[in-house]
């Protein structure tokens, strides 16, 4: 019964939405937004601290949030680590300790809602700015960020260009808003006129509609060079948008992977990094 309940609950969100958006549609756009802005999972696991507990650094706060950072420190240059969704700074663990082998200076952080960070919502235009404050902060010579960190290092070199930054490195990034958007609407059973109206409040939030941001466009702008790593069978960010963001992207390196899935946890990935970043 319980397994029933949790199938149908979408719908059900998706049907109070959709009745609350007759009375009160303001109210029920927010609420639309919020949801779709509010992740299920991410936080430390238990066999997640003991990694994570020896390298824990300074709390940095941009408004009311609380943001975890964490540090290996060296003297080579300095790397910026930017997690994906429902995610954490521990999924870097093995390629950090490659780096840090190598000399690399190594900072990350945990986005809003995720890890040990405050907040209840992430979304790639907050990410943005709390990516911002790291780099004012710490000046990183690269940054690497994968899935939805992966989307928010690109927009955040598209919306503050940073030449002080050498090389990004992007895994596995999703591109079009309006592709996840509409998958959004489809687990919801949302109608097109609370989409339309959900679209303009995005709009009206963050400058974009969901058609206009884009990743791939966005890369047009960036002038660093880039790594590009991306699976061919990828079953969350299409390999299609990968290609998409390649093309419009000058200078990139791009390389497709074959059944190394989203997460892209292989040595021989960590190794593609290491080379590109001793380049």
């Amino acid at each position: 019964m319980k397994e029933k309940f949790k199938k149908h609950l979408p719908v059900l969100i998706g049907k109070y939405f959709q009745f609350l958006f007759f009375f009160f549609p303001k109210k029920a756009i927010r609420k639309a937004y919020t949801l779709f802005c509010t992740p299920r999972k991410g936080k430390v696991l238990p066999e997640q601290e003991d990694f994570l507990e020896d390298a824990k650094d300074e709390l940095i706060s941009l408004e009311s949030l609380r943001l975890q950072t964490y540090r290996w420190p060296s003297l080579g240059e300095t790397i910026l680590m930017v997690h994906g969704w429902e995610s954490n700074t521990h999924r870097w663990k093995n390629i950090i300790q490659k780096l840090h082998k190598k000399g690399y200076n190594i900072i990350a952080f945990d986005a809003p809602a995720h890890g040990n960070s405050s907040g209840k919502i992430l979304n790639v235009p907050l990410y943005t700015e709390c990516l911002q404050k790291m780099i004012a902060l710490y000046r990183p010579n690269h940054i690497i960020g994968h899935s939805v960190g992966g989307m928010t290092t690109i927009f955040h070199q598209y919306t503050y260009p940073d030449q002080e930054i050498d090389k990004l490195v992007i895994l596995a990034p999703p591109s079009d808003l309006s592709r996840i958007m509409k998958q959004y609407q489809g687990i919801l059973k949302l109608s097109q006129k609370f989409m339309q109206a959900l679209n303009q409040y995005f709009k009206d939030k963050h400058g974009h509609y969901f058609e206009e941001f884009t990743i791939s466009e966005f890369a047009k702008k960036i002038s660093q060079k880039g790594l590009l790593i991306h699976d061919k069978n990828d079953d969350i960010a299409p390999y299609a948008e990968a290609e998409r963001i390649a093309n419009n992207w000058s200078g990139i390196n791009f390389i497709t992977t074959e059944d190394y899935g989203h997460s892209l946890f292989f040595n021989e990935v960590d190794t593609m990094i290491l080379d590109f970043l001793s380049k």
